[in-house]
Formats: structure tokens, sequence, C-alpha cells
């Protein structure tokens, strides 16, 4: 079935539910237009993180990433390495959630190697079918719950939490109201709805100064996700990579709020138009996800991805490809050298300030 035919089935899904239940909560319109089986944008379609896509990811844009991060890996394995080895649960294990292509996950199998159980979980059954490819069918899980219920070692989630469902809540007075979605002979459309009480608490405590008038996603799957994985980890660390900021960075964007759409490697149309169609996102907001880490006993850490990534070596690693650029220059292999300068540059977006470079990563240590 083509995309044109999947959307059309998806609208009919969602039309049908709302003429039987009423309007929806945005979140569950979210989740149909990104999970639904027969027409989510994630489930039902391609490979989404390839260049051939609708967007690329850091490891995507470059190897150095999975390459890097393997080092944070060694890090947090290494205390608990023997613990892990003797509990014969499959050793330590290394988890990437929103596993999407493998880019992530084929760099730290390289520069990990044996010792570690590698793991991918991923809503999408094209990715899935590729993913087995590397890490073998019984390693890739559709859903955490697929998980080992208690194990030792990382899990990532890399520009995962901001596609996980909200809903969207409006300042009103000194209060809140909400948007949720209906149906007519024009389309979907939002309409207000009364708030929540968890919708309510939820803004209280982490939108930060909103003005009359202004969005708020509000992110409680994905403070909920974060108390799941916490609850499995018996030792070691969670590492959430993605855009957003604490509540305070977000507050210049609450006019108009942060959700979006993508598609085909650019912003696209407003998120009811078509559902299934396009990427839905917001930014996240780590200061209910710390809250929700810290709840659980763990200890958090907050870094930017440049500063993250130059601690562990990488902008070494790019001053050392720029030497052997130049080095290169002084011969014949003119594709070498352009081999060379490409990583360069590639690796070098990872760390840009204006980019890539000013994602958030949230460093969550559990156990011993």
């Amino acid at each position: 079935m083509g995309s044109r035919n999947l959307r059309a089935v998806l609208a009919d899904k969602l039309r049908a539910r709302i003429a039987a239940d009423g309007p929806m909560p945005f979140e569950e319109y979210m989740a149909a237009c990104l999970y639904d089986a027969d027409g989510g944008f994630f489930t039902a379609g391609p490979l989404r993180s390839v260049k051939e896509g609708d967007f690329l990811t850091s490891p995507e844009v470059s190897s150095w990433f999975g390459r890097t991060l393997a080092r944070f890996v060694e890090q947090v394995s290494s205390p608990v390495g023997g613990r892990a080895a003797e509990g014969g649960g499959g050793g330590f294990l290394v988890v990437d959630v929103g596993a999407g292509s493998g880019s992530l996950l084929e760099p730290l199998i390289e520069e990990l190697g044996g010792g570690y159980s590698f793991h991918a979980v991923e809503a999408s059954p094209a990715a899935r079918e590729a993913l087995a490819e590397i890490v073998g069918a019984d390693h890739v899980h559709a859903s955490i719950d697929d998980l080992p219920r208690r194990f030792i070692g990382v899990v990532i989630a890399n520009e995962l939490l901001d596609n996980l469902p909200v809903a969207l809540a409006v300042r009103s007075g000194d209060g809140w109201t909400e948007r949720w979605v209906d149906a007519s002979e024009k389309g979907f459309e939002f309409i207000a709805a009364e708030a929540r009480d968890d919708v309510r608490s939820w803004c209280n405590a982490y939108a930060g100064t909103v003005p009359e008038g202004g969005m708020v996603e509000v992110q409680l799957l994905a403070e909920a996700w974060v108390g799941s994985i916490l609850d499995r980890i018996e030792t070691g660390a969670l590492v959430v990579i993605d855009y957003g900021g604490i509540a305070e960075e977000l507050e210049p964007r609450r006019t108009q709020g942060t959700l979006r759409t993508y598609r085909r490697h650019h912003l696209g149309p407003d998120p009811l138009l078509e559902p299934g169609a396009t990427d839905v996102t917001v930014d996240v907001n780590f200061t209910a996800l710390i809250a929700a880490a810290e709840d659980a006993g763990a200890q958090v850490m907050l870094h930017r991805q440049d500063d993250f990534l130059a601690d562990l070596g990488l902008r070494d690693e790019v001053r050392e490809l720029h030497h052997r650029e130049l080095e290169l220059a002084k011969g014949d292999d003119a594709m070498a050298r352009l081999k060379v300068r490409s990583e360069r540059t590639d690796a070098d977006a990872l760390l840009h300030p204006r980019g890539l470079g000013d994602f958030r990563v949230m460093l969550v240590g559990t156990g011993e």
C-alpha cells in the first residue's frame, strides 16, 4: 500500500475514533500519527533517519559520534564489568533505544568489541529488520518491555524523547486549558478543552514563565519513560541526547510553543494537515526529566553535546584529522585527502555550537 493510501487509512481511523468518542487529547493524535500500526510515520513506512529519508541524527552525520560515545560506555562498564560477567544475565548490556538504521550501534560494536551484549529497541518494523543484521534478531526488540527485567548496562536514547507523544497546554489567565483534536468537513482542527489534573500539575511544576496564550508541550510520557528505564538498570547509566533545554531555556519559545514537523530534511506542514506523513516533534524539557531521574534516586548531570563529546576527546580527534588532511595535501592522493576532509567536516559538525553541539546530553547514573 502506498504512502498516500496509508495516510488515508490513518485519517479515516482517526475520524472514526472522534466520531465514536468525541475529540481526543493531542497525545493520542500524535501517538497515532507516529506509531499507528497501519499508518504511523515510524511504524508503517520505510527507514526515516537516512540520507534518502526525512532527517539525519548525529550517528548518521558521523561515525565519530558512536566511536566517541563508546568511550563513555567503557568508563561506566569498567568498575562493574566483573559483576556483570558474574551475573549470568548476558554480561554488560549496551541498549540503543530508537536505534533506527543502526548507525549508532555499528561504531559502538566496532569500538567496544566483545564482553558486551548489544541490544536495539525500535518501533519501526523496517528498521528492526535492518537491525537484526547488526545485533541478531534475538537482540532486537519492539519495546523496552521486552528487555530483561533487571540488568547491568548503559541505555542510550538519542533523539527519542522528542518523539514521545505530548499533551498541549495553553496559558489562560492564572491557569491552563488544553488543545484537543476534533474533525470536521474541513479536516482536523484544534479545540479548547479543560486541562486535566496531571497536565495542570506538570505545567505548574515545569513550564516556567509562559505568556497569556503561550503553548507548552506537556511531556508526561517522557517522564514516565525515564522512570521505567531506570527501574530496569540495576547498575549503569542512562544517556539521553536530544534538542531542548531546561525550563528557563525554553521560556523564550513559549509564545508559539515548540511543536513542529519534519519531512525530507525540512520543516513540514501543520501537524493536523497530513496525519502519518511527517515526523512530529517537540523540544525536550530536561527540567522535568531531571526531576524524574532524581525521584528514582539516580544521580544526574546535564551537558551540551559539544562539551560532552569534547571531554571524551572528539575535539582532539578532529585536530588529528585536520593534521592528516594537511599531510595528504603534500602528496598526490587527492581522493584520500578528500576522504579525510569529509570525515573531519562531519565529525566537526557534531561540535557545532549552533547546531548539533547545542543538543543536551543528560547522564543518569544508577546503582553502585
